[in-house]
């Protein structure tokens, strides 16, 4: 850029610094849109406009070094979590970077789940997991930052936490950041700002502050991408089916011992064991859920991953990492979930007990937990 542009111009997409030299790498803007309000690099703009995924990233170091940089501050953190996909958005060692500073979890993507959920089950169930996660946050808030539902809550939160220092927002990728952070400009600043909101890894690529009216600024930073989600590990046709937009309808399976349930091409469920029992599937609308019988479930795979078993597509599917298979033995007396992350979860509900199968592609994460919804 020439001299006058020496200063640190940023772009208020994504924060990163803004240059025009090469398209080619993060940052880039054509001269000519630089008057252009507001300011915002290429790949953000066509990311807003054309729904379009860019190739450049940030490398995870810088990532680190950024959130490190938190604990040397003084501030409120708050961290964004996935209700759909708590194991895979939970930052399990976010301590570390951030230091002593008091850490709120926002509990994102209600909206997506029946509309009779008890948001304070909720609650109680994440303070519960993140504690055995190492986590010690100070507080709870669910919300929607979609519909804009939980945000008198979460004010109040903030204004009693932050003790009038910034804000850190941090979380892992497609958890809802940016949207959250533009509810809270629409409450905190006078400024005409927003963030720019995308599906696709590393929207935001450096931090961005938001300036409060009293000094402070809410600090957006980087969203975390953990490999061992599905959506990080799919195509872009795929995610938008894993992701959904809707309220999802659960799908309640009765099932016999020795019946699997496929999800699309995604995921395998087998019951090997037990005794006939419902299991309540919480994914996307999106995600075609397939019943066959065990002995014939890995001869259906082959035949029809990419067809009949879709998403993936059939190109996709070639490319898919093979499935390692997860052994669980359901205890006896209460419902627990089985959860993928990245494509949701399976409520088991019988309280007999169970022998469980789950087949997904190797690097992604499958846990079981407590039943999030009882």
């Amino acid at each position: 850029m020439g001299e006058d542009m020496n200063e640190r111009l940023t772009c208020q997409g994504c924060g990163v610094e803004l240059q025009t030299e090469d398209p080619s790498q993060i940052g880039y803007i054509p001269e000519k849109a630089l008057q252009r309000t507001p300011t915002v690099c290429q790949r953000c703009f066509r990311i807003k406009h054309y729904n379009e995924a860019a190739s450049v990233t940030m490398d995870q170091g810088a990532f680190l070094r950024i959130l490190s940089g938190i604990g040397e501050t003084k501030a409120l953190v708050v961290h964004i979590v996935d209700v759909f996909d708590f194991e895979g958005s939970l930052i399990g060692g976010l301590h570390r970077f951030v230091g002593a500073n008091p850490v709120l979890i926002a509990v994102n993507k209600l909206d997506l789940l029946p509309a009779s959920l008890n948001w304070n089950r909720v609650k109680n169930w994440v303070q519960k997991q993140a504690k055995e996660q190492g986590l010690k946050p100070v507080d709870v808030i669910p919300i929607s930052a979609k519909r804009g539902r939980g945000f008198d809550e979460m004010v109040r939160a903030l204004d009693r936490y932050r003790g009038g220092q910034d804000i850190y927002i941090v979380g892992a990728t497609n958890t809802g950041k940016s949207t959250l952070i533009n509810q809270l400009i629409r409450r905190y600043s006078d400024l005409d700002l927003e963030l720019t909101v995308s599906r696709y890894p590393g929207t935001t690529l450096d931090t961005i502050h938001i300036p409060l009216v009293e000094g402070q600024s809410i600090i957006d930073t980087p969203g975390i991408v953990y490999p061992y989600r599905l959506t990080e590990i799919v195509d872009a046709k795929t995610v938008n089916a894993l992701l959904p937009e809707k309220p999802i309808k659960p799908i309640v399976y009765q099932l016999d011992p020795e019946q699997t349930l496929f999800f699309g091409g995604l995921a395998r469920m087998d019951f090997v064991q037990g005794d006939h029992q419902s299991f309540t599937c919480y994914v996307s609308n999106a995600i075609k859920i397939h019943r066959t019988k065990l002995e014939r479930a890995d001869e259906v795979y082959e035949k029809h991953r990419g067809g009949l078993l879709s998403p993936p597509s059939a190109e996709e599917a070639a490319k898919l990492e093979p499935f390692l298979k997860h052994t669980f033995r359901i205890p006896r007396g209460a419902r627990h979930d089985i959860s993928i992350s990245g494509l949701g979860w399976i409520q088991v509900n019988g309280m007999d007990g169970a022998l469980i199968e789950l087949h997904a592609p190797k690097s992604v994460r499958v846990t079981l937990r407590p039943s999030l919804l009882g």
